[in-house]
C-alpha cells in the first residue's frame, strides 16, 4: 500500500486575494450496473463481469426499455388514454420481447407489482 500523504495547515490567504471560483458540479449518469451486478451475483455469485461487458448489458437494458416505453406509449394513445398502466406495459413486454423471454418477463412484473401494491 502506498504511503499516505501528510496533511499540512492551510494557509490563510488575504479577503482581497481570493477568487471566488464556482466549481462545476458533476452530471450524475444514472445506469443499471449495480442492479445487473446484483443479478449476475444471484445467478452466478463466483462469476465476474468486465467494464466493456457491463457497459453493453446497460446499452441492452437502456435499449429495451426504450422500445418497451415507446410501445406503451403508442398502446395507450391507440386506446385513448393519457396514462401508461401496468396493463400498457405488460402489453409492450409481450409485443416486443420474443416468446418464452416475455412469459418470464409477465410473471416477473406481476410479481413486483404485487408485491408493491401489498405493502
Amino acid at each position: 500500500m502506498a504511503p499516505k500523504a501528510e496533511k499540512k495547515p492551510a494557509e490563510k490567504k488575504p479577503a482581497e486575494e481570493k477568487k471566488t471560483k464556482k466549481k462545476r458540479a458533476k452530471k450524475s449518469t444514472e445506469t443499471y450496473k449495480i442492479y445487473i451486478f446484483k443479478v449476475l451475483k444471484q445467478v452466478h455469485p463466483d462469476i465476474g463481469i468486465s467494464s466493456k461487458a457491463m457497459g453493453i448489458m446497460n446499452s441492452f437494458i437502456n435499449d429495451i426499455f426504450e422500445k418497451l416505453a415507446q410501445e406503451s406509449s403508442r398502446l395507450a394513445r391507440y386506446n385513448k388514454k393519457p396514462t401508461i398502466t401496468s396493463r400498457e406495459i405488460q402489453t409492450a413486454v409481450r409485443l416486443v420481447l420474443p416468446g418464452e423471454l416475455a412469459k418470464h418477463a409477465v410473471s416477473e412484473g406481476t410479481k413486483a407489482v404485487t408485491k408493491f401494491t401489498s405493502s
